[in-house]
């Protein structure tokens, strides 16, 4: 049986169960031998100029993220995924999907694009000449066509659950699947934000959840795991979690305590993270006061809604 419970190591072997390397990813990536890693799963920097980044020409970056993605690639077995999870590049008020920019470098590759994952959530910046970003993707690409895909673990919840045939040699019989449906390519996941129970001072950490549905469905037990922007650690902590072996570099040295901080405790049980497939926070069934707004008895400060039957009628 796999022993979540090993030393934290800081250089890559095949003997190791976790690694941080405390440094550049290519430096890390050099050392591990090809055809190794099954699942390969990183949020890169986005180049917006993020304390832990120094914004670079978009050209520059690409140039950058392409020198990391031939080496994973290298690294990739051939049953292996790579899902490298984007959000938008932006410039003057303009955005660039920086995962429509990135599809070449691993097209040329000979990589295949498997799912474009839509990750929907609700909080974020808000904006006033754009609408306001709520989602990111994960852009997911195989090496090979023989490659692992377990989607019984990470079945959802039918919205239907007692639906039967009603005709057909079928009729009567339950026409879902007993385990779940299939969570498609839209998951709506909420972000760490302030008061996410996985917050650290990190400002672009991504929930353990996210990776958990990535590790289980595209890995089996005791295969590596690598974040070659590791962050504070979530990766290794989904890794670890199912009995997967982690690695990943990271070059902050605050981020470096936090990501050894977190996984030990994730080693030890005692990390507290919000649980797979919990449905989304609902304020109105929690009794939240701040649901409804103050001035909406005041008719005069009442805004339109696209959902008011009236606010369209004329008189």
């Amino acid at each position: 049986m796999f022993n979540k419970k090993h030393e934290i190591a800081d250089k890559f072997s095949i003997s190791e169960h976790t690694v941080i390397h405390p440094g550049d990813c290519l430096d890390l990536l050099k050392t591990v031998p090809s055809e190794t890693i099954q699942l390969i799963v990183t949020s890169p920097p986005y180049n917006l100029g993020k304390e832990y980044e120094k914004k670079l020409k978009l050209e520059t970056y690409l140039d950058q993220q392409a020198a990391v993605i031939r080496e994973c690639y290298r690294t990739l077995a051939p049953s292996g995924s790579i899902c490298w999870q984007v959000g938008n590049y932006v410039e003057n008020g303009y955005i660039i999907p920086l995962d429509a920019v990135l599809y070449p470098i691993f097209s040329d590759l000979g990589l295949r694009l498997r799912n474009r994952v839509v990750w929907h959530f609700e909080h974020g910046l808000h904006c006033t000449r754009r609408f306001s970003g709520r989602y990111e993707t994960i852009i997911w690409f195989t090496k090979t066509d023989d490659y692992v895909f377990n989607l019984d673990p990470v079945r959802v919840p039918q919205k239907y659950p007692g639906k039967k045939y009603f005709k057909g040699p079928n009729a009567g019989h339950y026409s879902c699947n007993p385990l779940g449906k299939n969570p498609g390519d839209l998951w709506v996941i909420p972000n760490v934000k302030s008061n996410h129970v996985e917050k650290t001072e990190h400002p672009c950490q991504f929930p353990v959840e996210l990776v958990e549905r990535l590790v289980l469905s595209m890995t089996n037990e005791d295969q590596w795991v690598l974040d070659p922007f590791l962050g504070t650690g979530t990766s290794i902590i989904a890794a670890i979690r199912h009995g997967r072996r982690g690695a990943g570099a990271e070059t902050v040295p605050k981020y470096i305590r936090l990501a050894r901080q977190r996984i030990r405790q994730e080693m030890d049980g005692t990390l507290r993270t919000r649980p797979m497939n919990k449905p989304v926070y609902d304020p109105i069934e929690a009794g939240n006061s701040l649901t409804v707004a103050p001035w909406t008895g005041n008719q005069g400060m009442a805004q339109p809604s696209l959902l008011d039957k009236s606010a369209g009628k004329q008189g």
